[in-house]
């Protein structure tokens, strides 16, 4: 048994719309520790007297796998913050940011990195408002404060506009307009602070877009690690996705997804704080890539609590 890190709770599950995606990361992360000897266990943060009880019941530490609202917005970082227990990625205020698209974006744009403008709607906004406001004629409507492509849709009419707006949460929600930007899906984690390989991401021709369902159910989505670009974009977009984390204020590991426009100008898309860890997920296989296997991977995550 690995006694460096004593007992270690892997949070996981949860409330979010990603609860199921959830229950597979921290399967894997569970079993990753496992094999390296830590003494892990899963705890279902669904389960709120467990959660609260984590230092009572000897837990040193936490590895946060949770996905999406109640995890990964800073909810349950407040809670290991108030039972003193040192856990993996971000804190309270990074979290919480990021968890909130149209805000991070202000940060970035305030940074001077590359986002597209956004506009906040309502059910009152017309789609000839989003043309004046934004440029072009097709647009990205999608909730502020979901994550894995959840209630994300393209809209090129008023009509489109309606539905896509019910989609994304409609007025029980937070929802944003964006350009729809045409180009190659690229991604980047950064884990310990160090970059890892990027991977380009390329759904099916039955995928508008790398969706929920070529995220997490697709067999037919191709992942090309390293992607092909040539070695001076890959520097800047290494360099950005480090401005980007920093940014912030996020801390542990995290992983940037860019869209590369028909002018490989990178824009910067969002900033998930506790990605994918599912047979599926790309901070794996970036981390395979570059000679980590995903034991290997968890540990130097969870060596963050350490510090």
């Amino acid at each position: 048994m690995n006694n460096e890190y004593g007992k270690v709770a892997v949070l996981y599950g949860g409330t979010s719309s990603e609860r199921e995606v959830s229950l597979a990361s921290g399967a894997a992360v569970h079993e990753g520790l496992r094999a390296s000897g830590i003494d892990a266990h899963l705890i279902d943060t669904r389960d709120h007297p467990a959660l609260f009880a984590l230092k009572t019941q000897g837990f040193d530490r936490a590895f946060v796998v949770l996905h999406g609202r109640g995890g990964e917005d800073g909810q349950v970082q407040a809670i290991l913050d108030w039972q003193g227990i040192p856990y993996t990625g971000s804190g309270v205020l990074a979290c919480a940011l990021a968890m909130d698209k149209v805000l991070t974006k202000r940060v970035w744009q305030a940074s001077g990195l590359p986002v597209q403008p956004d506009k906040v709607i309502d059910a009152n906004t017309r789609y000839d408002e989003l043309v004046a406001a934004l440029g072009g004629t097709h647009f990205a409507i999608k909730p502020a404060l979901e994550g894995s492509s959840v209630g994300v849709s393209r809209v090129s009419s008023q009509a489109e506009l309606e539905a896509a707006y019910q989609k994304a949460g409609g007025a029980r929600e937070k929802v944003m307009a964006e350009p729809w930007v045409v180009g190659r899906e690229l991604t980047y984690p950064i884990v310990g602070g160090r970059v890892l390989s990027g991977i380009e991401v390329t759904a099916s021709a039955e995928h508008l877009f790398y969706d929920y369902d070529a995220k997490y159910l697709a067999e037919d989505t191709r992942y090309l690690c390293p992607p092909p670009l040539d070695a001076a974009l890959d520097a800047e977009i290494r360099a950005l996705t480090r401005r980007a984390f920093d940014a912030i204020g996020a801390k542990g590991w995290a992983r940037v997804d860019f869209i590369l426009d028909g002018e490989q100008r990178p824009w910067i898309l969002e900033i998930n704080m506790v990605p994918g860890m599912t047979s599926h997920s790309l901070v794996p296989l970036a981390a395979r890539h570059d000679g980590m296997d995903f034991p290997a991977l968890v540990r130097a995550i969870l060596a963050q609590t350490l510090g």
